[in-house]
């Protein structure tokens, strides 16, 4: 999305056009410039409001200064819509700003690793360097998840956020923001207009194969709050509109004390075999 460029490109034809503009009628174009300006700020001003509201309704401050959150929960895969047999116990990890680890099923004995820009997957095997298309897919994910568009996006002037009004997510009122970073990456979200909290994320990304777009979207739903903070119990992923994934979460902490090795991956490899 070129809106920055495409911007700079209007701004410059604009101010050729009106050089050539008789004088009352240049004074005239000035003031609806300046209309159009002014409708912009005030647009931009109602979004802010909208994801201020939002991230006072996640826990304000204390959600922008968390450490750490553990989710625990049962993952169900879709494949066209329709949902493979049983459900994974997984024991999602994440600490700001780019460490995240996965433990699957009762064990742990699979975990999953997303440091920086690396991801590993350590089995009683060992480990291995994640696949690439699995991991340039969490990684975009992350890059464009609500956290990373306020604690980032949002604190750069040149991020553009448009007011679009109100919405409906699976029939209830929502309000809709989208966030234009620096780099032209967009992020649509919307949010529920009683409680402010977020009911879908979405985002669109160019296969770089194909060339053709696609769009990834998370919904959240069934809110509870543990230890002050609302926590969806529902997470629902699609990807161009077709449900790939279900997260059913059973509980959630936040801000614990991990151990010291905790995102070391030799240390959870060697714990692994061990235990085998």
């Amino acid at each position: 999305m070129q809106v920055r460029s495409t911007k700079r490109i209007l701004a410059v034809l604009a101010g050729l056009a009106m050089a050539a503009l008789p004088a009352g009628a240049f004074a005239q174009a000035q003031t609806v410039t300046q209309q159009a300006n002014d409708e912009a700020a005030k647009n931009a001003h109602q979004a802010r409001e909208a994801l201020d509201a939002m991230v006072q309704a996640m826990g304000g401050q204390a959600w922008l200064d968390m450490k750490n959150k553990e989710i625990e929960g049962h993952v169900a895969a879709f494949f066209q819509g329709n949902p493979d047999l049983g459900t994974t116990l997984t024991f999602e990890y994440h600490q700001w700003p780019d460490r995240d680890r996965i433990e699957v099923t009762k064990h742990r004995d699979v975990v999953e690793f997303y440091i920086g820009r690396e991801g590993w997957e350590v089995t009683y095997r060992g480990k291995k360097a994640m696949d690439k298309e699995l991991l340039d897919d969490y990684l975009r994910r992350r890059d464009h998840s609500i956290e990373t568009v306020v604690k980032e996006w949002l604190k750069d002037p040149n991020t553009i956020l448009v007011y679009e009004g109100p919405h409906m997510v699976e029939r209830r009122d929502a309000v809709q923001v989208t966030v234009i970073s620096p780099q032209n990456e967009a992020v649509t979200i919307f949010m529920d207009v009683s409680t402010h909290l977020p009911l879908r994320r979405e985002f669109q990304w160019r296969d770089p194969l194909y060339h053709d777009k696609n769009t990834d979207a998370e919904e959240y739903d069934d809110y509870h709050t543990i230890d002050g903070f609302p926590t969806a119990f529902t997470i629902t992923r699609f990807k161009n509109g077709d449900m790939v994934r279900q997260y059913f979460v059973t509980g959630a902490k936040y801000n614990e004390t991990l151990p010291a090795d905790f995102w070391d991956v030799d240390a959870a490899t060697a714990r692994i075999k061990k235990v085998k």
